[in-house]
């Protein structure tokens, strides 16, 4: 699926690995993307641990009046500011120091917050402990995608996009434990202390394992952020994103709230809801992987906002409750590429970004993530959480006018900036570069001569 042989064959062993250390399968392309994968479910457990047990967390911790809409808002909003504060924390050093530091470091910090989730006495130590768990799911965020870009050089796009399946897939297994837990009358704390094994176990592979380079060592190897932001489709690009993560985890944050709350439903269903809405989001990006060489990546995203928005009305306004709470999880599958498709873009038109491109990226998309549930509950507050969901609606609506903007902009036109954002990879720009002005140099010579 991956072609890693051929990877490796046409870029060369010295490109990412030293020829004596392709010997050691520890440091196999292969292997490094297969632990990418792992590092992206954890990060799904990160982010969608909590959303399985708010109702619950609702009496355990608010006492007889149980907490306010607002505060269970409060939990997701936190979660993504450690998440958005890993990722600007990351992305510099990640272009210095390489991947690996942070790959082990963020599963580490969400194992340590998942530990302190599991010995929480109150509110204010579980919001302690998401921003622990959010700050690490940020410093993977972050350095996931570079690591997976680099490795896959020609179809970045395609590759993105199966590295955000797993996030999917992550959050089935976490919603189905949580499942199980409620079944089982497991409390959320026992889950927590149970779940540290997974982000531990990855950490100490990563610790065994090298990791490819982010950017070319040579001079001019990564295009300086301050050049890109000049630019204004890569603003456009991060708006995109911005309003793609904003749809996707508004919903996710608050379905099985909503499945119980607004819709009637029992807690078993609001629990298998979101298990339902996260198998769709894994399969809309398998599929999307699928197809991503055959179709236009921004005509995709394109019949994906149009179908969200009906889709996001269907689930708030819809006067059956078994078509609401359908419509719902289908937004799982419509919205499913949205964020890992730009990122696409963004790697395949920008490939010399290096980490601090993508954290800008993942910083803007998670942002979305910050504000869509935290105003979902505000709205919820002062009305109700069907019309808080319905605020959502707004995000495919205004995401499908910035890619209508990018489509109508030709390609050529992400690669203003001159040879910094060429369509190849770094390494192999600044060698072919390289080889180009030597060779000008040698036609001057020999017309001075003649």
């Amino acid at each position: 699926m991956w072609n890693v042989s051929q990877l490796v064959e046409s870029h060369g062993q010295r490109s990412f690995f030293p020829v004596n250390s392709m010997r050691n399968r520890e440091i196999n392309p292969g292997f490094a993307l297969a632990l990418c994968y792992a590092g992206m479910v954890c990060l799904a457990i990160a982010v969608n641990l909590m959303p399985v047990f708010l109702t619950t967390v609702r009496v355990d911790l608010g006492g007889r009046a149980g907490l306010t809409d607002e505060q269970l808002g409060r939990i997701s909003a936190i979660t993504f500011a450690g998440l958005v504060g890993g990722i600007l924390f990351t992305g510099p050093l990640a272009d210095r120091w390489g991947g690996k530091p942070f790959s082990v470091l963020g599963t580490l910090l969400i194992g340590v917050g998942l530990g302190l989730l599991g010995i929480s006495p109150g509110y204010s130590m579980v919001l302690v402990a998401v921003f622990i768990m959010g700050l690490g799911a940020g410093i993977l965020d972050m350095v996931l995608s570079p690591i997976v870009a680099t490795l896959q050089p020609g179809s970045r796009a395609t590759a993105l996009t199966w590295l955000h399946s797993f996030y999917g897939i992550g959050t089935v297994v976490t919603v189905l434990v949580g499942t199980l837990a409620f079944r089982l009358e497991v409390g959320w704390r026992t889950i927590s202390l149970t779940l540290i094994t997974v982000p531990l176990l990855v950490a100490l592979v990563f610790v065994k394992v090298e990791v490819p380079p982010l950017i070319s060592g040579k001079k001019g190897g990564r295009t300086a952020l301050r050049d890109l932001c000049r630019d204004s489709s890569f603003l456009a690009v991060n708006v995109a994103i911005f309003l793609g993560g904003a749809l996707e985890l508004g919903l996710a944050q608050w379905l099985p709230a909503y499945a119980e709350m607004s819709l009637g439903f029992s807690k078993w269903t609001g629990s298998i809801s979101l298990l339902a809405f996260s198998a769709a989001l894994a399969l809309g990006r398998i599929f999307a992987g699928v197809i991503g060489r055959r179709v236009d990546p921004i005509k995709l995203m394109l019949n994906c906002c149009w179908t969200s928005v009906v889709l996001f009305l269907l689930a708030c306004f819809a006067p059956w409750r078994e078509v609401a709470l359908a419509a719902s999880v289908a937004v799982g599958l419509a919205g499913s590429c949205l964020w890992p498709t730009t990122l696409g873009v963004a790697a395949d038109r920008f490939p010399r970004g290096g980490a601090s491109m993508f954290g800008l990226l993942a910083a803007f998309g998670n942002l979305g993530g910050i504000l869509m549930p935290w105003l979902v509950g505000v709205t919820a507050d002062r009305s109700s959480l069907r019309l808080g969901l319905a605020t959502s609606t707004a995000c495919p609506l205004l995401m499908a006018l910035v890619l209508l903007w990018m489509q109508r902009r030709p390609d050529a036109e992400f690669a203003q900036s001159g040879p910094a954002l060429l369509t190849r990879t770094s390494g192999d720009a600044g060698e072919f570069a390289e080889s180009d002005e030597t060779r000008t140099r040698g036609l001057l010579r020999d017309r001075q001569a003649f």
